[in-house]
């Protein structure tokens, strides 16, 4: 499978520490946590597996080439005199992505053609000729970080984000990311310990992930292509190997994973959703309001939602919230409710107090997840 290489795993704020303790617990070696990223080292076989079975992952990174540079004349000569025919082929397209975190360089769609015209101008001076540019689908798709000064190049062996699982095909109006709901349900704690209920579902993907996690099936299991197999050195068969070692792992979902929505349409798209992610036989959603609903059972309940925050819908949020803090004391007792939201005024009015609050980031709103313990009687004498 070859020798190790340094690798570089991004997520979103927040989800750092799951995240690595996902590439730890894969096998990954000398980790290292940053911000919105894990470096580590592995070999061929585990950027398949990352690539495979990180549930926060967004992108899989193989840095390849790293230089200072103090200006844009620097950078282009630099990415001038590095040997690209290493990586591309005049019958290879590539892309490029760029970030950056710079007062010197400060606009990374100029960083990443800059990057561009370097390697074509390569290609001419050499070959007399040069790849074609492929944003969609491209052979090749480079990602250029620069970090202050510090430029590093890298071999994207994800390609489009990590998020996109596969199974998501019909969606809600601003449904949530696939790899911010599965971190979400991994900092909250769950594993599949009992019966779980997500009460504005929308499309439902946070069921979905939730029972994948329950089971241990790959996060990107219906993934149809990654950016590695169009590399010179893809081995398909040591990837399906990879591939089945993985599954062999998968295990029996105990618990029932339920979903409501008052939105006829969100509940016909969230069960299109849970087909094509082969989970219909786990999960259960109904066209119901959470208001005026009550838990099934006795036994301990897990709640993770994400309500709306005014962002998405227009409604009196102190009075929607208000109704969420009342319907769980009332009728939701012996269960760990979480919720995400990014309305601070409207937490207040849950009327509960949160037992934990975790930062975490919901595309460009800053939020919370917010953990209410809802015990039968006073909290006191649950003590």
């Amino acid at each position: 499978m070859g020798q190790n290489v340094k690798l570089v795993a991004k997520t979103l704020f927040g989800l750092e520490d799951v995240l690595f303790n996902e590439l730890k617990t894969l096998g990954a070696l000398h980790l290292f946590k940053g911000q919105r990223m894990v470096s580590f080292e592995g070999d061929t076989g585990f950027i398949y597996k990352a690539n495979l079975a990180c549930r926060t992952a967004i992108k899989i990174l193989k840095p390849i080439h790293e230089f200072e540079a103090k200006d844009e004349q620097a950078y282009y000569n630099e990415m001038f005199a590095f040997d690209w025919s290493e990586l591309i082929s005049l019958e290879n397209t590539f892309a490029i992505d760029a970030t950056v975190f710079s007062e010197t360089f400060t606009h990374s769609k100029y960083i990443a053609l800059r990057c561009k015209d370097a390697i074509v101008d390569q290609f001419r001076e050499k070959l007399g000729s040069r790849p074609n540019i492929d944003t969609e689908n491209p052979d090749i798709r480079i990602n250029v970080h620069i970090h202050m000064h510090q430029v590093t190049i890298s071999l994207d062996s994800s390609g489009v984000s990590l998020h996109q699982r596969g199974y998501r095909v019909a969606t809600s109006l601003a449904p949530i990311n696939e790899v911010l709901a599965a971190g979400l349900l991994l900092l909250a704690g769950w594993d599949g310990q009992c019966d779980f209920l997500d009460p504005m579902c929308g499309s439902g993907t946070i069921l979905i992930e939730a029972a994948m996690i329950a089971a241990n099936i790959p996060a990107n299991l219906h993934r149809k292509q990654f950016a590695f197999e169009k590399w010179a050195d893809w081995d398909e068969n040591l990837f399906n190997t990879i591939k089945e070692s993985l599954l062999k792992k998968t295990k029996d979902i105990t618990c029932r994973i339920n979903g409501f929505d008052m939105d006829f349409q969100a509940i016909k798209k969230s069960k299109i959703n849970i087909s094509n992610a082969m989970l219909e036989d786990f999960i259960d959603v109904d066209t119901q309001d959470f208001f005026t609903s009550s838990k099934a059972k006795a036994e301990k309940l897990f709640i993770l939602c994400n309500p709306p925050y005014d962002e998405r819908l227009s409604i009196d949020t102190q009075s929607f919230y208000a109704s969420i803090g009342n319907t769980l004391k009332k009728h939701y007792t012996n269960t760990e409710a979480w919720l995400i939201t990014s309305n601070y005024d409207a937490i207040k009015s849950v009327g509960l107090k949160p037992s934990e609050k975790i930062k975490v980031f919901n595309g460009s709103l800053e939020a919370r997840l917010l953990k209410y313990d809802i015990y039968e009687g006073s909290k006191r004498n649950k003590e």
